[in-house]
């Protein structure tokens, strides 16, 4: 079985789930609320901003924030899709059938991932699609937009990662959503403390994801922050298909 093939496979299975359809629903839902919320407030706003040259716009007030509330239904969204990706399989029992079909356990990895990063990097372009479609009525600033989604992106795609990892560790889905939650949580306020003892700049503000998805946020680009995600997917990633390869060894 094919790369291509483990991907068209898991991303089937994710648009016959109920979960992935309501999670759609709902998340859209609120995201939509929170946009006409947004919007509201800012045209309430124009003729005190109209005195202020220079002053925030379009994107900085309702465009980034937009983008922020989707991140944190991501720390819960993510979780719910990926548990059941290689933990299901497992207990279920169709995990040993792939297994045994000679499936490479990075292409297995690698499949599942790919399938539900096309779905989260879907979800973005939806949520996207709010700002973007008052594009021809007022001024954007697509430099910050494009980071500020680049951001998004690449937070979305590391906590898929981190959800394929502790799904192929876990024996049951829901210890899988847990495990996932936790360990997004904990990567991103582990330099919470750190902060509040006036350590601003160290290594172990350096650990934290928001370290690098803020700045992004604010429009500012930076190599290593892209860096800091693309190790820690990999990472992810090969941790899960070491799972996987000592699993096929015990049999």
């Amino acid at each position: 079985m094919s790369l291509f093939a483990v991907t068209r496979l898991e991303w089937r299975r994710l648009l016959v789930r109920p979960l992935a359809w309501v999670l759609a629903a709902l998340t859209q839902a609120w995201l939509a609320w929170t946009f006409t919320l947004l919007l509201g407030g800012f045209l309430a706003s124009q003729i005190q901003r109209a005195a202020l040259p220079g002053g925030p716009g379009l994107t900085d007030l309702v465009a980034v924030p937009l983008l922020g509330q989707l991140a944190q239904l991501a720390f819960l969204v993510v979780p719910l899709l990926s548990m059941s990706l290689i933990a299901g399989e497992r207990r279920n029992g169709t995990l040993a059938l792939m297994v045994a079909a000679g499936v490479p356990a990075s292409r297995i990895v690698l499949g599942k991932y790919l399938a539900l990063l096309g779905w989260l990097l879907l979800w973005l372009l939806l949520t996207l699609a709010m700002p973007l479609a008052l594009a021809h009525a007022t001024h954007l600033d697509w430099g910050k937009l494009a980071a500020a989604t680049l951001g998004l992106a690449l937070m979305l795609a590391t906590l898929a990662a981190l959800g394929v990892a502790c799904s192929s560790f876990a024996s049951h889905p829901a210890i899988a959503a847990a495990a996932a939650l936790i360990l997004a949580l904990a990567l991103w306020s582990v330099n919470l403390g750190a902060r509040m003892a006036g350590i601003d700049g160290g290594a172990i503000n350096w650990l934290a994801m928001s370290s690098h998805v803020q700045p992004l946020l604010r429009g500012l680009f930076s190599t290593a922050d892209v860096l800091w995600f693309v190790l820690l997917i990999a990472l992810a990633l090969a941790l899960a298909a070491r799972r996987l390869d000592a699993d096929r060894e015990r049999g």
